[in-house]
């Protein structure tokens, strides 16, 4: 990874999981980071943790505290970003969150916030530092596999994730006669504080239709991305389960359909038993 060497990388969603450990590889490969994240109390400790990997004593390193939901803040920050660090040579838009639920108990408030978060999120940060970046530059920004295959009990996530992807081929076009590479990230189930969240209001089905993929951790997902990267993929899809679904449901999505169904259905048939044997006092 030595074409990261001297690079400025700007990071959102910095502070845990994909985006921590991306940090931390970029460290450990002369790059220049810095991370932005809502939280400041876990951006300190993630900057301490990217800080260590450094090879050089001239990298630098910094956290600002950030919610890409706000156009208006998002605007300011990488307005002072770039003032105090340079136009970014990488940008990578990580922020994100999920809440599944049944659809009917998605509020338009959580599909308007994770829109926010998920999408306008992406949108904002990339408006702010496009007018900023030279050629050469590289833009990732992190969608999932559900931005490309729908999953039950992720209405609102889907939604926003299937934009992302969207948004980055037009932009890809856009961009191309810039010089400034653009690339989408769609990494499946990762070992993360999000995921852990996630699971607290993940209803059965969900958790049937995606439990059968092996569960990445976010060193592994950083890998395969920064390879992504260096070999200009534009979608980057992490892992041997990753892979073989997106290849599916390009070439067979009556297929994964057929066997999506049949995990909701074995999760709905459990749900009905399990509520049965609680009328007859089992």
């Amino acid at each position: 990874m030595k074409e990261f060497g001297g690079k400025t990388v700007f990071l959102t969603g910095g502070s845990s999981g994909i985006g921590l450990a991306t940090g931390k590889l970029l460290a450990a490969a002369g790059a220049n980071v810095v991370i932005f994240a809502r939280d400041e109390a876990r951006l300190g400790s993630a900057l301490e943790q990217i800080e260590s990997r450094r090879v050089s004593a001239a990298q630098r390193f910094a956290c600002r505290s950030l919610d890409v939901a706000d156009h208006a803040v998002v605007s300011a920050v990488m307005a002072a970003a770039v003032e105090s660090f340079g136009a970014p040579d990488l940008l990578i838009n990580n922020a994100g969150r999920a809440l599944p639920h049944y659809f009917e108990d998605v509020t338009f408030e959580q599909f308007d916030e994770t829109m926010r978060v998920n999408l306008y999120g992406v949108w904002s940060t990339t408006a702010a530092l496009v007018p900023h970046m030279r050629a050469g530059g590289v833009i990732v920004n992190v969608s999932s596999m559900a931005g490309f295959m729908g999953v039950f009990g992720l209405t609102d996530y889907c939604a926003s994730k299937f934009a992302v992807v969207g948004f980055s081929e037009a932009l890809r076009q856009e961009l191309r006669p810039r010089g400034i590479a653009v690339s989408v990230l769609c990494p499946p189930d990762t070992d993360t504080p999000g995921l852990a969240h996630e699971d607290l209001t993940k209803p059965a089905e969900t958790k049937a239709v995606s439990g059968g993929a092996k569960l990445m951790q976010p060193d592994a997902v950083a890998v395969e991305m920064l390879q992504g990267i260096g070999r200009g993929t534009f979608m980057i899809v992490p892992g041997g389960d990753g892979k073989f679904a997106h290849f599916m449901q390009r070439h067979a999505p009556a297929v994964v359909d057929v066997i999506m169904r049949r995990g909701i259905r074995k999760a709905q048939s459990q749900i009905s038993g399990d509520r049965q044997s609680v009328r007859e006092g089992h």
